[in-house]
């Protein structure tokens, strides 16, 4: 078993937005044709946040329906550009209606992987960013409650921790923060 992490997949299967106009010519063709060449189904991938640009889990459906036909077990977790995400409840029991066996959610909670513990949090921009709000002060804290909620309980397993964060925990001098 290996464990991958791919970030920023910013599917749009089920909405008009193709990543061409962002310079990634045949993405989609091209994330699949590298995810089969490599990846294995006892196989492990992290994808930390902006999956799909779908606003639901409607839009976003095709976009699951595609990850769920590549190999390996996925485990994601929300990013910033992540608008279908609503709690990680009606996730798994969107995911139990449609069949969808190889995606799980970490969100608040950790997971374990063979000798590991998978933990983390979405993160968000850095303290030291000079747009940095109120709001964005309060999101900071929030998830910053998250991700320790998650490694306490990742704690318990006794396993090695990897933690999966949509933001970089480093500030714009490559320092760590928080």
């Amino acid at each position: 078993m290996d464990i991958y992490a791919i970030s920023d997949l910013h599917l749009s299967l089920g909405t008009d937005k193709p990543m061409d106009i962002f310079g990634w010519g045949d993405h989609t063709k091209r994330i699949r044709e590298n995810w089969c060449n490599r990846v294995k189904d006892e196989d492990f991938i992290l994808i930390p946040g902006d999956i799909s640009w779908g606003i639901n889990l409607e839009e976003a459906d095709p976009d699951f329906a595609f990850i769920e036909s590549l190999p390996g077990k996925k485990i994601i977790s929300k990013g910033n550009h992540d608008y279908w995400w609503s709690t990680r409840r009606k996730f798994d029991r969107y995911c139990e209606e449609k069949g969808y066996k190889t995606i799980g959610v970490l969100h608040n909670n950790s997971i374990i992987v063979g000798n590991y513990t998978i933990c983390g949090s979405r993160g968000w921009k850095s303290l030291d960013d000079e747009d940095f709000s109120v709001e964005d002060d309060k999101i900071y804290c929030r998830e910053l409650e998250r991700l320790k909620i998650s490694l306490e309980e990742g704690k318990k397993s006794g396993k090695e921790l990897i933690s999966m964060l949509h933001y970089p925990p480093f500030d714009s001098k490559h320092k760590p923060n928080d």
